[in-house]
């Protein structure tokens, strides 16, 4: 069951351009990115589409110099969802999406045991609290003890465009990590198909009958049997540079799912430092940076690694 949050809703404008003249008005919002599912839900869910101020059909065409309009329909939040004040820490925001900071020990989604204290019900206390209709659309996530940036929408369209941005790899992610041993190479590339572990609903593997995962690594300085290292993602498997430094070798420092020891911290020790990509909306570029958390700070310390 939803909810609409909202009167107001996400509109976006258009000027027809000569080399969209006479195109069907189906065929103009499909090159501005509106799915067909995105369209089924403006026709029928409260949007509507505008054609220099009249509502109209797809099966219009427009002219070079008409004014597109397209309002799409109200956000809904599912009543399941407990909005939280826990101090959420933004990183970034405007009027389409959010960068926040993602603290280690916490989920991205609620789960079936604990169905409170994660980052969206802390979105969806965010957005209550500042009076921002806005739904909870989670882009990018990170396992609960790692710690980071995380990218969010307001707007199912933005979302929409954004995981199309991730499926082309124009999202980027930069994560920092503390391994255990040293790394002798100064950089790298892991090509290794990972698969889920026989046997385990959480764990995975390297395996050769898995999907095809690649990570890219880069020394940062070395300290008493630990190295920083910095990873590049380019693609998205579960626990992947966790699964590709074990196999490497090098296991994260605190990560006892795959090989670490937890006597010097009490998590892996891996952090999503920046996100960079080019705004879905204004075409510009962003590059969003959250800091080491503390324990980290504290973990290159005990091992003597210089930041």
């Amino acid at each position: 069951m939803t909810r609409s949050l909202m009167d107001k809703r996400l509109m976006m404008e258009w000027i027809v351009g000569a080399e969209e003249h006479n195109l069907l008005l189906r065929e103009y919002v499909g090159l501005k990115g509106i799915s067909k599912r995105g369209l089924t839900a403006i026709k029928y869910d409260g949007g509507g589409i505008f054609l220099n101020g009249e509502e109209v059909t797809v099966r219009r065409r427009c002219q070079t110099g008409d004014q597109v309009k397209i309002y799409f329909p109200p956000e809904t939040r599912s009543d399941s969802l407990i909005p939280e004040d826990l101090n959420l820490e933004v990183l970034y925001e405007d009027d389409w999406l959010l960068a926040v900071f993602k603290p280690a020990g916490m989920n991205t989604i609620p789960s079936r045991d604990a169905q409170t204290g994660s980052l969206a019900n802390a979105l969806a206390g965010y957005y209550d609290g500042q009076g921002i209709a806005a739904g909870i659309h989670i882009v990018t996530r990170l396992d609960k003890d790692t710690s980071g940036v995380v990218l969010a929408a307001k707007y199912a369209h933005i979302h929409h465009l954004l995981s199309e941005m991730q499926q082309s790899n124009l999202v980027n992610r930069e994560y920092i990590a503390i391994a255990e041993g040293t790394v002798l190479q100064d950089s790298g590339t892991i090509d290794q198909p990972i698969a889920r572990e026989p046997g385990s609903i959480i764990t995975r593997m390297v395996d050769s009958g898995g999907r095809r995962a690649v990570t890219h690594f880069k020394k940062l300085s070395a300290g008493d049997r630990h190295t920083m290292l910095s990873f590049k993602l380019e693609t998205g498997r579960t626990h992947q540079i966790r699964v590709h430094a074990s196999w490497l070798g090098h296991p994260l420092a605190g990560d006892d799912l795959y090989g670490g020891k937890c006597d010097l911290i009490g998590r892996q020790a891996l952090h999503c430092k920046k996100l960079t990509l080019a705004h879905p909306v204004t075409g510009g570029n962003l590059e969003i940076n959250s800091p080491l958390p503390a324990d980290i700070v504290g973990l290159m310390k005990k091992v003597n690694i210089k930041g």
